[in-house]
């Protein structure tokens, strides 16, 4: 990495958490009672001021900032498990979503939600299991008798296991026979942010700073994958057991991120690779960078769903939806022919 090279990264990066700083402020701001920004910063700061009333005070720390918080963690995990996997498989169609990993991360949700209640020990344990048993599914039946992964085979076995899981949570969806429950459970297939909590924030945060801390600590390994698995190995990678890592630090982010916040999907497929297009391949600024803008698209698409319809709000994985199937469409017609 040259000179120049690495003070544009930097500037990037101050930049990207600036954006992120604003998105915060923004994401606190908006919803169905709109809060001027010098009530949220003196809310944040425990600024004593008698011209702010108590309850605005208990909308931004009580509602509105812990749900800003997990929109933060959950699209940086998404956004890096989608470069980690782009990186690890060469191609800018792999992320959790089309994989079929958050499927089955769902499914696993939807059965802790019925048969262990949904809390917040067995919910992000059942969508671990799930997200798993449906990444084990997908990379053994895209993984050739020669040892290679075929990208084209990947997609459509993730293609494939994700509509199997999907049809085990319509399953279970009808098991449900309604109430609370059936409540919950299309909650997580739509995806949204609106039962945060500070409880679910310090049960995501750990998790999410672990992982992505690993997948930092791989970034040179995936600079090296982008040589082939002969250049990698005689640089020192042993491309199989980095394979087996960032399976486990993907699902593992995946998961938890569905887990809280549900089904949300192909932003681990666009900002990656909007980022890449922007700053390169190197992934040791690409993953910092899709952590910071995944969490801001999060928030942004967040004050979205609850402003477009408002009073009424739309499930954040449906505007995402609107963003990210077009973006996987053009994808799929230009990079199609590549794969």
């Amino acid at each position: 990495m040259t000179v120049r090279s690495h003070r544009l990264g930097l500037w990037v990066i101050w930049s990207l958490l600036v954006l992120l700083v604003a998105s915060v402020v923004a994401g606190i701001m908006v919803g169905p009672v709109m809060i001027p920004a010098r009530t949220v910063i003196a809310s944040l700061f425990d600024v004593q001021d008698d011209s702010i009333s108590a309850i605005h005070r208990i909308i931004v720390l009580q509602i509105r900032l812990p749900r800003v918080l997990l929109g933060l963690l959950v699209g940086s995990a998404l956004a890096v498990s989608g470069a980690a996997m782009q990186g690890v498989f060469g191609n800018p169609l792999a992320s959790p979503y089309i994989l079929g990993i958050a499927s089955g991360a769902t499914a696993g949700a939807a059965v802790a939600i019925l048969f262990a209640s949904g809390s917040l020990l067995f919910l992000p344990m059942g969508a671990f299991i799930g997200a798993s048993v449906a990444a084990l599914a997908v990379f053994r039946l895209a993984r050739g008798s020669d040892g290679r992964t075929s990208v084209l085979t990947l997609i459509l076995a993730g293609v494939a296991i994700g509509a199997l899981f999907s049809a085990l949570t319509s399953f279970l969806l009808f098991l449900s026979s309604g109430g609370e429950k059936l409540s919950d459970v299309l909650f997580w297939i739509m995806g949204g942010l609106g039962r945060a909590s500070w409880t679910s924030v310090a049960v995501l945060a750990p998790i999410v700073v672990a992982g992505i801390s690993a997948v930092l600590y791989f970034t040179r390994d995936l600079n090296a994958l982008a040589l082939g698995e002969e250049g990698a190995q005689h640089v020192g990678v042993n491309p199989e057991s980095l394979y087996r890592w960032l399976l486990v630090l993907t699902t593992l982010l995946t998961a938890s991120a569905v887990a809280m916040a549900g089904t949300i999907g192909f932003i681990g497929l666009v900002v990656p690779h909007v980022m890449r297009l922007l700053l390169g391949p190197d992934h040791r600024r690409l993953i910092p960078a899709s952590a910071l803008v995944g969490g801001c698209f999060l928030i942004w698409s967040d004050m979205a769903a609850r402003t477009v319809l408002a009073p009424a709000e739309l499930p954040v994985g449906v505007i995402t939806a609107f963003f990210g199937a077009p973006f996987f469409l053009y994808l799929l017609k230009t990079r199609g022919a590549s794969l």
